[in-house]
């Protein structure tokens, strides 16, 4: 559940910032792309769909884009809701968009549908961070320009348990306890009895548990990577801290229970978004912000959600699209217009770094260091129905052995159907 995060900054700022922007700093940037086009894009028109937090920022972009071609960008404001379907039921018909906002889980039915084009970021590609271009990759090919990433990360109550972050589950378990919570050291967001195993993603892949392989390339593969004995071990964590043994884990923590439990002083530690954090210094929390510790023997990746621009598979003017993308949006004054405009943490490594001036957001953006996007492939639909209720089982006592190899089975099934 993503709750706005503000930090502050208006989008008159952002506006500011980019009507002095072009494809960057380098006004030969600029010069390329209008040799490019040769000036001669005028009466060309390039189509965008963006949400409201986004177009301002966008079309102040496209100011400088239409000053250097002579062609008209036109963004067109849709609930971000209806960006999804709308694009996969318009561009067959040619009515959609050259562009369009989106998130890099909608990829593979994109792929699939045939709606999206490749992208070519050039030598730009090596300024955006890994996992980032990760998430728009699809066999092999990148689909889309990133621009914005967000993960979860430890969130810590520093009056309780001060800055230092903890490396491991146990060590977080001890500071918590050596506080005085010895009851409920962590909380775990679990969507109350519904089940959230995109929370607590980032532990189960410590145990070397993937939802999904990934090729060498980084793009998933369908070959289910959270069975065997990895999977069992963090099925056997769950078992192990819910209610047949620790009891730290329940089926009661909704997203507003999770949050008062922390804001109120309840309990040190929790994993959650940057939304949250307005909830907790709202409170009076001073909070520190870290990567989410391991529970087994490898790294805890938790889940990174990105967002970015996809080409139309069917867009009339491609190249000229390409070159706004690559020659203008992705410039670090763009991107760092849209961060303020919509602050999620930053693609490109630059302006990252930049917004992790702020201790809140280097945190987290530290925590998606770690992560891995998604899985963007059609067949993780079918893994949400039977991976989420699991967790709940397992933290009311169901024998791992027995529902997490049945889940494993189900997903198999569903996914060969």
């Amino acid at each position: 559940m993503r709750k706005q995060f503000g930090l502050g900054v208006s989008l008159a700022a952002s506006v500011a910032l980019l009507a002095a922007c072009g494809g960057g700093s380098d006004p030969a940037e600029t010069a390329t792309t209008a040799e490019t086009t040769g000036g001669g894009a005028d009466g060309a028109e390039l189509v965008v769909w963006s949400d409201a937090e986004r177009a301002e920022a966008i079309e102040s972009a496209a100011g400088q884009f239409e000053e250097d071609t002579g062609a008209t960008v036109t963004v067109v404001q849709k609930n971000f809701e209806d960006l999804r379907a709308d694009f996969l039921a318009q561009v067959p018909t040619g009515e959609g968009p050259d562009i369009t906002v989106g998130a890099h889980d909608w990829l593979g039915e994109f792929v699939e549908s045939g709606v999206v084009d490749t992208v070519d970021l050039g030598d730009r590609a090596g300024a955006f961070e890994q996992v980032t271009l990760d998430a728009f990759t699809y066999e092999g090919q990148l689909y889309a320009m990133p621009y914005a990433q967000e993960s979860v990360a430890l969130i810590q109550n520093t009056e309780l348990v001060g800055e230092e972050a903890p490396a491991t589950w146990d060590e977080m378990i001890q500071m918590a306890t050596d506080a005085g919570f010895e009851e409920r050291p962590f909380i775990l967001y679990t969507n109350g009895p519904e089940g959230d195993m995109y929370t607590s993603y980032a532990f189960q892949t410590s145990f070397g548990a993937p939802v999904f392989t990934q090729d060498d390339a980084g793009s998933y593969t369908s070959e289910i990577g959270l069975g065997g004995e990895n999977g069992l071990a963090y099925a056997q964590w769950l078992y192990d801290n819910g209610s047949a043994g620790t009891g730290y884990f329940t089926d009661t923590i909704d997203y507003d229970i999770g949050n008062e439990l922390f804001a109120t002083g309840e309990s040190p530690f929790i994993v959650q978004g940057p939304w949250v954090i307005p909830t907790y210094t709202d409170a009076g929390i001073d909070v520190a912000v870290g990567p989410i510790p391991a529970a087994g023997g490898e790294t805890a990746s938790p889940f990174v959600g990105v967002q970015g621009f996809y080409l139309s598979a069917q867009s009339a003017n491609a190249l000229l699209a390409t070159e706004f993308l690559t020659g203008y949006m992705a410039s670090d004054d763009a991107q760092q217009a849209l961060y303020e405009a919509d602050p999620r943490i930053p693609a490109l490594t630059a302006v990252a770094e930049s917004a992790a001036d702020d201790p809140i957001m280097a945190g987290f953006l530290a925590s998606a260091q770690n992560g891995v996007p998604m899985p963007n492939i059609p067949e993780m639909g079918a893994v949400w129905e039977f991976w989420n209720p699991v967790q709940i089982a397992l933290i009311n006592g169901e024998d791992p052995d027995t529902v997490w190899p049945e889940m494993v089975s189900n997903i198999e099934g569903a996914i060969a159907e």
